[in-house]
């Protein structure tokens, strides 16, 4: 597989910038990453207190995969998770964390956030999954072969996720073991795909285009919690 370094740790498939994306957006490439991680986003304590409020919500739907103009399907094949509505408690605790760091996320990715999508409440249970997709784009396959991307959510430009539990091989209430966060098109320069274990608290965000195409892999033991959002912004790249 040929490699293009986008940032001083991580490389791309050179596929990526072969192909004729209708959205090309990448972080400065002197940066060590391509994406931002946020350590602290919320303490230890509102994470745990905001597993036990989804673990006794019953109100929930199957996540769904995307189409373009927004008409969504269900297909567990693909992916197999639950998504919660976030109450009003923890959305205004959210919201409030999120402007406090707006402006870092803002300067990393060098735009201007506009309007953010709700935020989704993301459970995946022993056996849940997602497999590899692009948050604004669908895949173009010929003959199992990859050939490029059809965007389908142009309101789509940044990703962030917020994990409330940690990917640990220590069985607790608020950890899971698999579950990780695999970047499909992105290695480090041995050539391993980077692969994030997420910690409680954390917040992970990265452009929402096909380089950043990921998938969650299964879940093997535990509960993983994600809070999920969509960003439009205007960018001077």
């Amino acid at each position: 597989m040929k490699l293009d370094q986008i940032s001083n740790f991580v490389f791309c498939d050179k596929r990526l910038n072969d192909f004729d994306l209708e959205v090309k957006l990448l972080p400065n490439p002197y940066y060590d990453y391509p994406f931002l991680i946020i350590k602290d986003f919320l303490s230890p304590k509102i994470c745990d207190e905001l597993i036990q409020s989804i673990k006794k919500e019953e109100d929930f739907i199957d996540a769904k995969i995307k189409k373009e103009n927004y008409l969504n399907y269900t297909n567990k094949s693909i992916r197999k998770t639950k998504i919660y509505k976030l109450n009003d408690e923890y959305k205004s605790i959210y919201k409030k964390r999120f402007l406090a760091i707006q402006k870092q996320i803002e300067d990393y990715f060098s735009l201007a956030l506009t309007i953010s999508t709700k935020v989704q409440v993301l459970e995946y249970l022993e056996g849940s999954f997602y497999k590899a997709h692009s948050d604004d784009s669908n895949m173009l396959m010929k003959d199992e072969e990859l050939i490029g991307f059809k965007n389908v959510a142009v309101n789509r430009k940044l990703t962030t996720v917020f994990f409330a539990s940690s990917c640990s091989e220590k069985e607790n209430f608020n950890t899971f073991s698999g579950g990780e966060l695999l970047f499909n098109f992105l290695f480090d320069k041995e050539g391993n795909p980077i692969k994030y274990k997420p910690k409680a608290g954390e917040m992970i965000v990265f452009f929402s285009n096909p380089y950043f195409t990921h998938e969650v892999l299964k879940v093997e033991k535990g509960y993983r919690l994600s809070l999920v959002q969509w960003h439009d912004a205007i960018t001077s790249l």
